[in-house]
């Protein structure tokens, strides 16, 4: 319950609708400028289901730990995933949540203006006024200290996080917090995980940062491990009182 409070007091909602929609593994909080929790339901069945038959015909989707090859046959989401995983070198699930909430919120935007989705930490956002969203880093002394200002010209936009020392994402590393901002959320997902990986110490933060540096598609990224925190790019950070 601890990591689903944390998650969920990343976000300064302004005056949007809130509301939550799980489905199993899936945990979603989402504020929009409607309330549309039917919607964001009937989005989700249809995420999901695409996903999970396509791992029922193609298990290997499921459990690889390295990239796989882009079939023409591919539903969009898989797709998403699949060519996310290859430019961050990881499996493919390992964008899930990240291309979730992406396809989600794109769909929920054929009903509304504005709408930010959580899954598991993973934000797509796509508003009109400018938003704090919170970082939180474990243990580490910077931890709830620091956030990022997300202003409306950069939306949409994916922020994902990934760590090793908390959470329930899968990470061979041991950052407190890795967060990568990109137009694709998929691939923001992808990138923490790669990126969260490699970080296992306080000197790998600058190799985790030159890794980022080398994927067009990405706006900036923020590692934190113990004291040491690490940026790159086009973020803009602020504290926190």
């Amino acid at each position: 319950m601890r990591k689903k409070v944390i998650y969920r007091e990343l976000i300064n909602p302004g005056n949007l609708f809130s509301f939550e929609v799980s489905i199993k593994e899936s945990d979603l909080l989402v504020l929009a400028d409607k309330n549309l929790p039917k919607r964001t339901e009937e989005a989700l069945i249809w995420c999901r289901k695409d996903i999970e038959q396509y791992i029922y015909q193609n298990p290997i989707f499921k459990t690889s730990f390295e990239p796989i090859p882009v079939k023409e046959d591919m539903p969009p989401i898989v797709r998403a995933m699949t060519e996310a995983a290859q430019k961050a070198n990881v499996g493919p699930m390992a964008a899930v949540a990240g291309a979730i909430a992406e396809f989600v919120g794109k769909k929920l935007l054929n009903f509304c203006h504005q709408v930010i989705v959580e899954n598991g930490g993973d934000i797509f956002m796509q508003v009109k006024k400018k938003k704090i969203v919170g970082i939180y880093a474990g243990s580490s002394p910077l931890s709830g200290k620091i956030a990022l200002e997300i202003e409306p010209r950069d939306t949409p936009i994916g922020i994902c996080c990934s760590a090793g020392t908390f959470g329930h994402s899968l990470s061979l590393g041991e950052a407190d917090a890795v967060v990568v901002l990109s137009p694709s959320t998929a691939l923001a997902d992808a990138l923490a995980t790669a990126v969260g990986n490699m970080v296992k110490k306080e000197s790998d933060v600058q190799k985790g940062l030159d890794f980022l540096r080398k994927i067009p598609e990405v706006y900036g990224g923020l590692i934190i491990k113990g004291k040491r925190l690490g940026a790159w790019g086009k973020i803009k950070i602020v504290g926190r009182a």
